[in-house]
Protein backbone atom coordinates (compact mmCIF):
# COMPACT_ATOMS: atom_id res chain seq x y z
CA UNK A 1 0.00 0.00 0.00
CA UNK A 2 1.63 3.54 -0.91
CA UNK A 3 2.02 6.24 0.93
CA UNK A 4 -0.07 9.31 0.54
CA UNK A 5 1.22 12.52 1.21
CA UNK A 6 -1.11 15.66 2.31
CA UNK A 7 -0.08 18.97 1.05
CA UNK A 8 -1.35 22.11 2.48
CA UNK A 9 -2.89 23.92 -0.19
CA UNK A 10 -1.90 27.09 -1.50
CA UNK A 11 -2.67 30.82 -0.49
CA UNK A 12 -2.76 32.77 2.79
CA UNK A 13 -5.00 31.23 5.62
CA UNK A 14 -6.80 34.23 4.68
CA UNK A 15 -7.43 33.24 1.08
CA UNK A 16 -7.95 29.75 2.21
CA UNK A 17 -10.96 30.85 4.15
CA UNK A 18 -12.05 32.24 1.23
CA UNK A 19 -12.50 29.45 -0.73
CA UNK A 20 -14.18 27.28 2.04
CA UNK A 21 -16.77 30.15 2.38
CA UNK A 22 -17.10 30.32 -1.73
CA UNK A 23 -17.86 26.39 -1.22
CA UNK A 24 -20.61 27.22 1.23
CA UNK A 25 -21.87 29.53 -1.21
CA UNK A 26 -22.05 26.91 -3.85
CA UNK A 27 -23.55 24.58 -0.97
CA UNK A 28 -26.42 26.46 -0.25
CA UNK A 29 -27.04 27.03 -4.14
CA UNK A 30 -27.41 23.50 -4.89
CA UNK A 31 -24.03 22.44 -6.12
CA UNK A 32 -22.74 19.01 -5.93
CA UNK A 33 -19.17 18.53 -4.28
CA UNK A 34 -17.79 17.26 -7.27
CA UNK A 35 -18.94 20.64 -9.00
CA UNK A 36 -17.84 22.60 -6.49
CA UNK A 37 -14.17 20.91 -6.43
CA UNK A 38 -14.21 21.61 -10.11
CA UNK A 39 -15.16 25.08 -10.05
CA UNK A 40 -12.41 26.04 -6.90
CA UNK A 41 -9.64 23.78 -8.50
CA UNK A 42 -9.87 21.95 -5.19
CA UNK A 43 -9.91 18.16 -4.16
CA UNK A 44 -13.55 16.63 -3.85
CA UNK A 45 -12.97 15.02 -0.30
CA UNK A 46 -11.82 18.44 0.87
CA UNK A 47 -15.48 20.47 -0.43
CA UNK A 48 -17.58 17.11 1.01
CA UNK A 49 -15.14 17.51 4.23
CA UNK A 50 -15.92 21.28 3.80
CA UNK A 51 -19.59 20.65 3.94
CA UNK A 52 -20.26 18.30 6.66
CA UNK A 53 -18.26 21.08 9.19
CA UNK A 54 -20.63 23.79 7.73
CA UNK A 55 -23.64 21.12 8.43
CA UNK A 56 -22.79 20.30 11.49
CA UNK A 57 -21.03 23.67 13.42
CA UNK A 58 -22.06 26.43 10.54
CA UNK A 59 -19.87 28.98 8.73
CA UNK A 60 -17.84 29.38 11.99
CA UNK A 61 -16.67 25.87 10.92
CA UNK A 62 -15.02 27.49 7.57
CA UNK A 63 -13.06 30.50 9.06
CA UNK A 64 -9.16 30.63 9.38
CA UNK A 65 -7.52 29.51 12.42
CA UNK A 66 -4.67 30.80 13.99
CA UNK A 67 -1.21 28.98 12.96
CA UNK A 68 -0.12 26.46 15.55
CA UNK A 69 3.23 26.80 16.89
CA UNK A 70 5.34 27.83 19.53
CA UNK A 71 4.48 31.14 20.51
CA UNK A 72 7.93 33.79 20.35
CA UNK A 73 10.31 33.62 23.60
CA UNK A 74 10.33 37.70 23.02
CA UNK A 75 6.73 39.33 22.96
CA UNK A 76 5.14 41.19 20.57
CA UNK A 77 5.25 43.36 23.40
CA UNK A 78 8.95 44.15 23.83
CA UNK A 79 10.05 43.75 20.62
CA UNK A 80 9.79 47.72 19.88
CA UNK A 81 11.49 48.08 23.17
CA UNK A 82 14.26 45.89 21.53
CA UNK A 83 14.53 47.59 18.25
CA UNK A 84 15.11 51.09 20.28
CA UNK A 85 17.87 49.34 22.28
CA UNK A 86 19.31 48.33 18.59
CA UNK A 87 18.50 51.46 17.25
CA UNK A 88 20.95 53.28 20.19
CA UNK A 89 23.74 51.48 18.97
CA UNK A 90 25.96 48.66 20.42
CA UNK A 91 28.63 51.17 21.65
CA UNK A 92 25.59 52.29 23.72
CA UNK A 93 25.22 48.92 24.66
CA UNK A 94 29.03 48.74 25.74
CA UNK A 95 30.70 46.96 22.94
CA UNK A 96 33.74 48.35 21.01
CA UNK A 97 32.03 48.89 17.64
CA UNK A 98 28.64 49.63 15.95
CA UNK A 99 28.56 46.19 14.66
CA UNK A 100 25.41 44.35 16.16
CA UNK A 101 26.22 40.58 15.66
CA UNK A 102 24.53 38.07 16.55
CA UNK A 103 26.09 37.33 19.70
CA UNK A 104 25.71 40.64 20.64
CA UNK A 105 22.12 41.16 20.09
CA UNK A 106 21.97 37.29 22.26
CA UNK A 107 23.72 38.77 24.91
CA UNK A 108 21.81 41.96 24.76
CA UNK A 109 18.65 40.12 24.97
CA UNK A 110 19.90 37.95 27.76
CA UNK A 111 20.53 40.45 30.15
CA UNK A 112 17.93 42.78 29.17
CA UNK A 113 14.93 40.70 29.09
CA UNK A 114 16.44 37.86 30.53
CA UNK A 115 15.60 35.77 28.09
CA UNK A 116 18.05 32.98 26.34
CA UNK A 117 17.99 33.09 22.75
CA UNK A 118 20.55 30.46 20.91
CA UNK A 119 22.73 32.41 18.95
CA UNK A 120 21.17 30.69 15.43
CA UNK A 121 17.32 32.08 16.11
CA UNK A 122 18.53 35.74 16.20
CA UNK A 123 18.89 36.73 12.39
CA UNK A 124 15.24 35.34 12.41
CA UNK A 125 14.19 37.87 15.39
CA UNK A 126 15.74 40.47 13.74
CA UNK A 127 14.15 39.95 9.72
CA UNK A 128 11.01 39.45 11.70
CA UNK A 129 11.91 43.20 13.03
CA UNK A 130 12.79 44.21 9.42
CA UNK A 131 16.84 44.40 9.72
CA UNK A 132 18.67 42.78 7.57
CA UNK A 133 22.33 41.26 8.14
CA UNK A 134 25.01 43.88 7.07
CA UNK A 135 28.79 43.30 7.00
CA UNK A 136 31.39 46.01 7.00
CA UNK A 137 33.42 47.44 5.15
CA UNK A 138 36.74 46.10 5.80
CA UNK A 139 39.65 48.26 5.55
CA UNK A 140 43.31 47.58 6.51
CA UNK A 141 44.01 49.79 9.71
CA UNK A 142 47.65 50.56 7.87
CA UNK A 143 45.84 52.10 4.72
CA UNK A 144 46.90 55.52 3.83
CA UNK A 145 44.83 57.71 2.09
CA UNK A 146 46.95 60.23 1.50
CA UNK A 147 49.28 58.17 -0.04
CA UNK A 148 47.09 55.83 -2.11
CA UNK A 149 45.40 58.90 -4.01
CA UNK A 150 49.22 60.35 -4.82
CA UNK A 151 50.53 56.99 -6.21
CA UNK A 152 47.26 57.03 -8.40
CA UNK A 153 47.89 60.37 -9.91
CA UNK A 154 51.41 59.72 -10.52
CA UNK A 155 53.03 56.18 -10.53
CA UNK A 156 49.44 54.76 -12.07
CA UNK A 157 49.73 56.61 -15.59
CA UNK A 158 53.07 55.38 -15.73
CA UNK A 159 52.54 51.81 -15.44
CA UNK A 160 49.01 51.52 -17.18
CA UNK A 161 48.95 49.83 -20.54
CA UNK A 162 48.27 51.75 -23.63
CA UNK A 163 46.35 50.45 -26.13
CA UNK A 164 48.09 49.72 -29.50
CA UNK A 165 47.18 51.87 -32.15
Amino acid sequence: MGWRCAMRPYGSPKQLEQRRLQAAVLFKNGFQPVEIAKRLKVDRRSVRRWKASYLNDGPKSLKAQPAAGRPPKLSAKRRPQLEKLLLKGAQDAGYSTELWTCPRVAALIEKVFHIHYHVDHISRLLRSLGWTPQKPERLARERDEKAIKQWVRTTWPRIKKKPKN
